[in-house]
């Protein structure tokens, strides 16, 4: 295992960062920009910024919390929600994204991931994965997990992978706000078939969770969390020394 990287996920709605359970019934937790200053300053090695609703409105609305974020954060930066053309993705990165999470539009029309990569490089291209068990098998949903898909898991990663992507977001509905442990047979379907890296979210409620998950998944080299930091007051550094007594490489 690499160095383990803690990368928090800030989903954000009408300019403020929320959380739910099973991505709904949200609560406003705080301004997206102060949170994600915060957390920068407590050790995260990422961020991850998802508009919630820019499927839904047709438009991702993060360009200036990106464009101020960037100016005082010096960490890789990942922005999904409503991506649906290259220039949506040109305006990110010029704004001051790293990395683009791509969900809704790539599942109906697959050829925009090989677009986007070819445009940009697969280390720009993260699949954003919302899997749900549905019938004892993981589908894709989309429009943040308002609409199956009726894209099995497995199958979508494995197509995506050999569209370009380069990264995948693999999100538990079912685990979402739940703060009980990831979904640990989902993760393990989809590094049975995956030679990309993974990034796990959902569940995550204390800091034995990363490291029951690690320990599990020797593959893995980062984990994404919400819930657990709103309750632990952001702070990342308490979750590093946690995995540092445990013998968890993290990232310095």
């Amino acid at each position: 295992m690499q160095n383990l990287r803690i990368i928090p996920n800030l989903e954000i709605k009408e300019n403020y960062v929320v959380k739910g359970f099973q991505y709904e019934g949200v609560k406003k937790i705080g301004d997206p920009e102060k949170i994600a200053e915060t957390l920068y300053k407590n050790g995260a090695d990422e961020l991850i910024f998802i508009d919630t609703v820019a499927s839904l409105y047709q438009r991702n609305n993060l360009i200036e919390v990106i464009r101020n974020s960037s100016k005082k954060i010096f960490i890789p930066l990942t922005v999904g929600g409503g991506i649906k053309n290259l220039k949506d993705i040109y305006n990110l990165l010029r704004a001051g994204a790293d990395k683009v999470a791509i969900n809704t539009y790539a599942t109906k029309n697959r050829n925009f991931i090989t677009k986007a990569a070819k445009e940009f490089g697969s280390q720009c291209i993260v699949l954003f994965v919302q899997a749900k068990l549905i019938n004892n098998e993981y589908f894709c949903l989309t429009d943040n997990s308002r609409e199956n898909s009726g894209l099995k898991v497995t199958n979508w990663i494995q197509a995506a992978e050999e569209l370009g992507a380069g990264e995948i977001l693999l999100s538990s509905v079912d685990k979402d706000g739940a703060k009980n442990g990831y979904d640990y047979n989902l993760i393990n379907d989809v590094l049975k078939i995956s030679n990309l890296p993974i990034i796990p979210h959902g569940g995550c409620g204390k800091n034995s969770d990363i490291y029951n998950l690690i320990i599990k998944n020797k593959k893995l080299n980062a984990v994404s969390l919400s819930s657990h930091l709103y309750s632990n007051k952001l702070d990342v550094k308490k979750i590093k020394n946690f995995l540092n007594k445990k013998r968890i490489k993290i990232r310095k």
